[in-house]
């Protein structure tokens, strides 16, 4: 008895462990990931902004800008056009001003970029009419050995003015006799094979006359007039082979100002340019 009274007594402490902080101890690890997306998401838009051109960056700002225009003031609608009418003067297209009677534009209408230019579809119909002509050109050289020598002194080009076919000479068969007008038999028959070809459609005749340069030793520099000369000679060469005297609208001479090489006393320079015109009507 008196024993068991002189033990010391048995203390029990019992320690509570709180893992993981508590309902709190992973915050930290949403935080973190939102800042890597962050930062993830800059240095991909610092890397885009080093990888695109200044256009690309314009046409990414014009794909997030708003597409309505913001009026000054406003109708009080909530509405696409802030209570605006759709034919209100300040109504308009992003990309267009609108035709209005205040405001009209050209024709009292307005196109936009992805309107109907009729223009645009006649220069494209008057494109495909000047290749059709072109490869119906170019055909007649598989017909003999003579219509291929005859095309080798022709090229022909599509340009704003319409199509041109340039006739020139070359250093064994030049298209006049000389330095004179007088045509050789190479360019009559030329000018009925371009005959033939404008015949074909109505459109109107321009005609150049191109010469090469003469020495300086020459008196009496005659290039004006020869080149003048020579487009008249083509005019009538194509008026004999059917085309009528008022398609030709324009016959002009060139002198030796606008010369195909480099050397401007070259006989290739020697040449004479007939357009058939753009239909303007």
């Amino acid at each position: 008895m008196s024993a068991q009274a002189n033990s010391a007594p048995v203390i029990i402490k019992r320690k509570k462990v709180v893992q993981g902080g508590g309902h709190h101890g992973g915050a930290w690890k949403v935080a973190y990931a939102d800042f890597v997306t962050a930062m993830m998401a800059f240095f991909m838009l610092m890397w885009l902004l080093n990888a695109t051109t200044e256009q690309q960056r314009t046409g990414l700002a014009d794909y997030f800008s708003p597409s309505i225009p913001i009026a000054k003031v406003s109708g009080g609608g909530d509405g696409a056009f802030g209570g605006e009418s759709v034919f209100s003067e300040r109504t308009s297209p992003k990309d267009g001003t609108g035709a209005t009677e205040d405001h009209s534009a050209k024709d009292d209408k307005a196109r936009g970029v992805t309107g109907n230019d009729p223009t645009a579809d006649e220069t494209v119909e008057q494109d495909m009419a000047f290749k059709s002509l072109d490869e119906l050109l170019k055909g007649f050289g598989g017909e003999s050995a003579v219509m291929e020598n005859l095309l080798e002194h022709i090229v022909t080009r599509i340009t704003d003015e319409g199509l041109v076919i340039e006739v020139f000479s070359r250093s064994d068969l030049p298209i006049f006799e000389g330095d004179s007008d007088k045509p050789t038999q190479l360019l009559q028959e030329l000018a009925l094979l371009i005959a033939e070809i404008s015949k074909t459609v109505t459109n109107e005749i321009a005609i150049g006359g191109h010469v090469r340069s003469q020495p300086l030793a020459i008196k009496n520099n005659s290039v004006w007039d020869l080149s003048q000369q020579r487009a008249t000679q083509m005019r009538l060469l194509l008026e004999d082979q059917g085309i009528h005297s008022k398609r030709t609208q324009r016959v002009t001479g060139h002198a030796d100002r606008e010369t195909v090489v480099r050397n401007p006393m070259a006989l290739r320079n020697d040449r004479i340019e007939v357009v058939l015109l753009r239909d303007t009507s």
